[in-house]
């Protein structure tokens, strides 16, 4: 599978990503997956100028999955940006099967009751439902902010939570 590094984070393309991440995965490929911002013409413009030369889709979820699962996809190193764990959720679902799921930076999405499960990741009951099945799929998640971190089991962190 060309996915080299599934990333949720809702920040998606981003000083971290595009400056530690890529270059220590090796990618040649950023796909930014969410169907609302594969729907935003100001973000489908301005997400690859902060990619900083790297190519970059900013496509919905389906057509990420499309691209992944095609032969063209076969030569890539891909990194997956997902905004949300329900976009990780349906790339997974798809069939995509990347080396590794990294749970990034998830702010609280205003009205709803979370938990803080970091200090830069925030899980509703609903999130952490999705976490396990994805967690199921794909043998397990972990979070690292950088690639110098240590990486976190994120299920471990869930459990820490009683999420």
């Amino acid at each position: 599978m060309p996915v080299k590094h599934l990333r949720i984070d809702n920040r998606l393309v981003h000083g971290q990503v595009t400056v530690a991440w890529v270059g220590n995965i090796g990618v040649n490929h950023l796909i930014v997956a969410n169907d609302e911002v594969a729907n935003d013409e100001l973000q489908r413009l301005l997400l690859p100028q902060a990619a900083r030369g790297v190519r970059t889709s900013v496509i919905s979820v389906a057509d990420a999955v499309n691209h992944c699962l095609s032969p063209e996809a076969a030569g890539e190193n891909i990194m997956i940006l997902a905004k949300w764990c329900a976009d990780a959720l349906e790339l997974i679902e798809g069939g995509v099967r990347p080396d590794v799921v990294n749970v990034g930076n998830q702010a609280p999405r205003p009205g709803t009751k979370f938990t803080m499960v970091t200090r830069s990741i925030s899980v509703t009951p609903r999130d952490a439902a999705a976490y396990r099945k994805m967690a199921e799929l794909v043998g397990g998640l972990r979070s690292q902010m950088m690639p110098n971190d240590k990486p976190a089991d994120f299920l471990k962190l869930l459990d820490k939570k009683k999420l």
